[in-house]
């Protein structure tokens, strides 16, 4: 665009062609906002000609997983009963993104809710289960489906998800793309959807770790509106100097991961021991899931009661999602105190461990993508490979997924680095010599049929 050998509008016809074209094959897309996005781009054009450039995103398609708040248009948040639901504000990473010259094309399917009723099978929001660019009879992934695959198909640059429990990085590892949790409270939460209030947390899918570090860099920062945001600013580091780092490994048990996984894993190991050192490490013993869940179960039953005490439950997509929300109401708030005293305990074991490293380093998930027609319990294996995921949520920490191969039926593995709190300039380096090293990020699904 600078070059004029484009132009920002050229671009949005393109990628909102291939979101009509390509989207309702893979359910990932609620809808498109042909008018907001050519308004954007003309916008745009104009500013660039008149020597007003906004940095890097300007001009570049988005999409935003469809829990964000855009004025006037629908936030469904993946639920059927909220299918007209409309706010009169932008979410403050819309607003931001705007500011950034960002042009939003689409908003993105999720799993209904965020997946916080208890979905356990794909089929669990109202525009379809969430298909995986790779093979279309297999998951994207959640709750996040969206998101990743409209990415990984090439369907936007690059879009916003959140992540809670995993779905940033679960999605964007089975779609085979980058994708970037970020510090809790590095990035404003007005205007997005609340399933856990200490746990939430947007950030960005992208191609690459570059892409992810750009995209954080115009979306991070304190926020009034949002009283959990880290008041500091944060820039993003273009790693430009060579440095060697800590990893820390934890041991993968080769009989709780496909065997593709792990192979890929080993092969990673081998790329991160040029980078710099490789040292095998145990957590600490704690009760990290059950804490997880309980505190996620408590404040999703808080922050949804209303919704459920209205009936919306029962109108749902997937069967389970009707009536699993009920029992969270029914927690002991001596349940949630206790693990909320535990998590104090957890965020000052895990700190002690990441003071040594650079990052913790893990295969992303267990296995590459399953079958929509099955329910979970019948082709994962739990998903994770060690409880770091649930860990470094509780503490609110970062982690950066990356494609590091392919499984046995050709479809995308990952592996992950969870670096410590407010480092992302550091796992977003790793990131960035990894994919210097690897040529993983480079491929493209093919979508022509």
């Amino acid at each position: 665009m600078r070059t004029r050998q484009t132009s920002a509008i050229e671009l949005a016809e393109f990628y909102l062609d291939r979101l009509k074209q390509f989207g309702p094959r893979y359910n990932a897309i609620v809808r498109v906002t042909s008018e907001l996005a050519l308004a954007q781009a003309r916008q745009a054009d104009a500013e660039m000609q008149a020597g007003y450039d906004r940095g890097p995103l300007h001009g570049i398609p988005f999409g935003v997983k469809d829990l964000l708040a855009t004025k006037g248009i629908p936030t469904t948040w993946g639920a059927a009963p909220l299918q007209d639901q409309v706010f009169d504000e932008d979410a403050t990473v819309i607003v931001r993104l705007r500011e950034a010259g960002a042009v939003l094309c689409a908003k993105l399917a999720m799993v209904e809710l965020a997946g916080g009723f208890g979905y356990k099978q794909a089929d669990a929001t109202f525009s379809g289960p969430g298909l995986n660019p790779w093979d279309k009879s297999r998951w994207a992934g959640g709750s996040s489906s969206g998101s990743a695959s409209a990415v990984g198909a090439g369907l936007v640059p690059f879009a916003i998800g959140s992540e809670t429990l995993g779905s940033i990085v679960t999605p964007a590892c089975y779609c085979g793309v980058t994708g970037l949790r970020p510090t809790y409270g590095r990035v404003s939460r007005h205007g997005a959807m609340a399933l856990s209030w200490t746990l939430d947390k947007l950030g960005p899918l992208c191609r690459t770790s570059e892409d992810c570090g750009l995209v954080l860099d115009a979306i991070a920062g304190a926020d009034p509106l949002d009283d959990t945001c880290i008041v500091s600013s944060w820039t993003f580091e273009h790693p430009q100097v060579k440095r060697s780092f800590r990893f820390a490994v934890l041991d993968v048990d080769p009989g709780e991961v496909q065997p593709e996984v792990f192979q890929n894993y080993e092969q990673s190991l081998k790329v991160l021991e040029k980078l710099g050192s490789v040292e095998t490490i145990e957590l600490p013993d704690l009760p990290y899931s059950i804490v997880a869940s309980t505190i996620i179960s408590s404040e999703m039953s808080a922050a949804f009661e209303t919704f459920m005490a209205e009936g919306g439950s029962w109108e749902l997509t997937a069967p389970e999602d009707r009536w699993g929300g009920f029992s969270n109401l029914f927690i002991p708030a001596k349940d949630y105190i206790n693990a909320m005293r535990i998590r104090r305990q957890i965020q000052r074991e895990i700190n002690g461990v990441l003071a040594n490293y650079d990052a913790i380093v893990t295969p992303t998930l267990n296995t590459e993508a399953g079958p929509i027609i099955q329910r979970f319990t019948e082709w994962s294996r739990g998903f994770v490979c060690s409880e770091l995921g649930s860990a470094a949520n509780l503490c609110g920490l970062p982690a950066l997924t990356l494609p590091n191969g392919f499984g046995k039926d050709g479809l995308p593995t990952g592996i992950e680095f969870t670096g410590r709190a407010l480092d992302e300039n550091t796992i977003l380096s790793i990131g960035c010599a990894y994919q210097e090293a690897t040529d993983w990020h480079k491929n493209f699904p093919s979508i022509a049929e």
